[in-house]
Order: structure tokens, then C-alpha cells, then sequence
């Protein structure tokens, strides 16, 4: 007697694919927007509110609110690629790093709280980093700008993560402290100080 052959499960209709993209979308926006109000202490169904999906579909989408950090990461990385690229297509070499600049400082003051959670797993960022090619196209703006003489010689492309993770800390720690700072200024002093040539030798 024949076996009987195993059903194949149908392809969602295009229309249900369509659908979850949207719920997903709406989950992640939600979620980015809440996390930079609230921190990491936002709760699930309190994004599902604010995205207008059930707390299941959150669930579905995301089994974690970690997995739902894990996708924020991939997605501010994503944009800070996109950002490098564009800078590599700048004829003007420094200009192309300073606007890779402002932009990655832009994202982190827009949602600081997301940043604060971010930089708690660095292990995450740094893999996420790595997905996107990040270190490559970053070590090619810092070159390039080199080469053209804007951007001091010692420099070395892991010098830029830590800077911008530095002022993102400093201004979590200016909003809660008793002093305080605007990105746009902090950022201007980065980048007089990595100007070419530099008045004070870096030390290795």
C-alpha cells in the first residue's frame, strides 16, 4: 500500500506578506519610539499599543523583547552604512567624513535611550557592525580623508566608534547630570580636534 504523500504546506498569498511587513514595521517604529522615551524598560504590550497590533503578533514577531533590541541594532546599522556609503560618494573627502559624522551623532541623540541600551551589549553591535560592512567602509572614509590631507594622520578608523560612543554617553549622562550639551557642539569640538594637522601628537 502506498504511503500517503506528506501535504506541502501552501506559500502565504502575497497579501499576508504584505501584511506582516507592515505589522512588523509598525512593531520596530513602535518600539524605537518607546524604548528612546522609556528605555529598555518598555514592556511588550505597551508597544503592541502603541503599534495597533495585538500583543500576540509582537510575539510572533519578536519571541523576546532582546530579539526585538537584536533587529533595533541591525536596523541602526543598516542606516550607518547607508551613511558611510554616501560619504564615500562625496568628491570632497573631509566632507564626506564630517557628514558620516553628524549623521551616526544625529542617530544617537534622536533615540539616546535606545543608544544607552545598545551600548550595554556590545557584542551585538559589534556583530551587527560586521553584517554591514561597517568597519570597512568606515576605515575607507578615514583614509580617503587622510589622503586628501583634511583629516589628521594618526588617525585610525577605531578611533571613530569611540568617539561617537563617547558623546553618546556624555550627553545621557549631561541630560540626567547637572550639566548639559547640545550634539551639534559636542560634535564640532570632535571635529576641530581631528582636523589636520593636529596641534598635540595622539598618543598610540
Amino acid at each position: 500500500m502506498a504511503t500517503p504523500a506528506t501535504p506541502v504546506a501552501a506559500e502565504p498569498a502575497p497579501a499576508q506578506r504584505a501584511d506582516a511587513r507592515r505589522n512588523r514595521k509598525r512593531i520596530l517604529d513602535a518600539a524605537r519610539e518607546l524604548f528612546a522615551d522609556q528605555g529598555f524598560e518598555t514592556q511588550m504590550d505597551q508597544i503592541a499599543r502603541r503599534a495597533g497590533v495585538g500583543v500576540g503578533t509582537v510575539y510572533r514577531h519578536f519571541p523576546t523583547k532582546d530579539d526585538l533590541l537584536a533587529a533595533l541594532i541591525d536596523d541602526r546599522f543598516e542606516a550607518l552604512a547607508a551613511a558611510a556609503a554616501a560619504g564615500l560618494e562625496n568628491a570632497d573627502a573631509w566632507a564626506g567624513f564630517e557628514g558620516f559624522m553628524r549623521s551616526s551623532a544625529a542617530m544617537m541623540a534622536a533615540d539616546r535611550a535606545l543608544s544607552e541600551a545598545m551600548g550595554e551589549r556590545p557584542e551585538a553591535m559589534r556583530a551587527a557592525a560586521e553584517r554591514v560592512n561597517l568597519p570597512e567602509l568606515t576605515g575607507a572614509l578615514v583614509e580617503r580623508a587622510k589622503a586628501e590631507g583634511g583629516l589628521r594622520s594618526e588617525v585610525i578608523w577605531e578611533d571613530v566608534p569611540g568617539l561617537i560612543c563617547g558623546m553618546g554617553r556624555g550627553m545621557v549622562e549631561g541630560r540626567v547630570g547637572p550639566l548639559s550639551m547640545s550634539w551639534e557642539r559636542y560634535l564640532a569640538i570632535i571635529l576641530d580636534g581631528l582636523r589636520a594637522p593636529g596641534e598635540t601628537t595622539l598618543p598610540d
